[in-house]
């Protein structure tokens, strides 16, 4: 069973040589290859493939927002990052939006087709650099879902107020209480969240779980 494969990539040697190296394996297919991002999104919903191999720095929209756009219309499909530099944000950030590996331009035919078939099968290829900067912001964010659930139900309720926007007495009025006692809870979040400001809080935690 072949993987099927499209490229997104704005320069075209190496455009056409990712074309030829996919053509040369037998368990590789090239359904489909764009210069952009516009063109690939255009025809995203008719294009049948596996594995996308996802330039990072493209003209128009970057690949990063591209993934963070297409990743939810067909989940089951898997995003291979391409980029001049290991540049550990830009992989990190791809990583965080939905892509599942990366690779450098000028790396082995051998190297491209093995990081294919290895996404497809269900792996992450990527440098231990990177591996180790997913690891640590997993842990980070486990440390913060911790922290974060030592909250009492009324703290998490301020803190939702605080993310509005709200000052300390309208959310006493809110809440029938003190402004003292608002200033309090709000003493108790920070000790919790090991932080001193407003702004650091609501940086700490992810504004979608409250």
């Amino acid at each position: 069973m072949q993987i099927n494969v499209a490229i997104v990539e704005d320069d075209n040697e190496i455009r056409q040589s990712l074309e030829e190296i996919i053509a040369a394996s037998n368990e590789l297919n090239c359904v489909a290859s764009f210069p952009n991002a516009e063109e690939f999104i255009a025809s995203f919903k008719y294009v049948r493939a596996d594995v996308v191999l996802m330039d990072i720095n493209l003209p128009g929209q970057d690949g990063i927002t591209t993934v963070a756009q297409m990743k939810p219309l067909k989940p089951e499909v898997q995003y291979l990052m391409s980029t001049a530099y290991e540049e550990p944000e830009k992989i990190f950030e791809s990583l965080t939006v939905g892509a599942t590996g990366y690779l450098l331009k000028n790396c082995n035919a051998e190297k491209i087709f093995q990081s294919i078939k290895e996404i497809h099968n269900g792996g992450s290829p990527m440098s231990p650099q990177i591996a180790r900067l997913v690891a640590t912001s997993f842990n980070r964010q486990q440390e913060t879902s911790a922290e974060y659930e030592l909250l009492t139900t009324r703290e998490k309720e301020i803190l939702k107020w605080l993310d509005k926007g709200f000052q300390y007495k309208e959310i006493a009025n809110k809440l029938y209480l003190s402004v003292e006692t608002i200033r309090t809870y709000v003493r108790h979040i920070y000790e919790k969240l090991q932080v001193h400001t407003r702004t650091d809080a609501l940086n700490k935690i992810n504004t979608k779980k409250i």
